[in-house]
């Protein structure tokens, strides 16, 4: 294996290359819009916390959507199952998003997708400064559990992760 060391400052590319290493969950990420229901497709996900019950996930800067989901006080996270990259797909730039998708609405009126692996619905925690992206913290409210192969993103390229029985 040839090492080659790169200076992230100077080579932005082999950066995200080298971050593209790191196999990642896909989740969609929901809020009520201004106009209806919004989503937004994203592999930040993380957990943050047990007690308090806190998640984390980090919007870009440069997404159009950026501003309403820093500044939703609901949202809610799904994890997606590894049959589900046509989901993901709808939720990316250009996608089609809720545009012909039935959806629940929650209590505080945050549109939810089904049949994913898991849900974190959440109320707004804390946002941190991450650089292009907006580090957002949500406690979570509500959760479900329905378990499952998850989808996986690494390399430019979804795949999926078996899980032993």
């Amino acid at each position: 294996m040839l090492d080659i060391p790169f200076a992230p400052d100077h080579d932005p590319r082999a950066f995200r290359d080298a971050l593209a290493c790191f196999a990642t969950g896909v989740t969609v990420v929901t809020i009520a819009g201004p106009d209806g229901p919004m989503g937004m497709t994203a592999n930040s996900f993380a957990s943050v916390s047990l007690d308090p019950p806190l998640v984390l996930w980090s919007p870009a800067r440069s997404s159009s959507r950026f501003t309403y989901f820093t500044t939703a006080h609901f949202f809610a996270i799904h994890v997606l199952p590894a049959d589900q990259a046509a989901l993901c797909a709808r939720f990316t730039r250009g996608g089609a998003g809720f545009t012909g998708l039935k959806a629940e609405i929650s209590e505080t009126g945050v549109p939810l997708l089904t049949d994913v692996l898991a849900r974190f619905e959440c109320e707004m925690h804390a946002t941190h400064e991450g650089g292009d992206h907006m580090i957002v913290v949500g406690r979570v409210q509500k959760a479900v559990l329905r378990g499952g192969d998850p989808l996986v993103f690494a390399n430019g390229t979804f795949g999926r992760f078996l899980t032993e029985a």
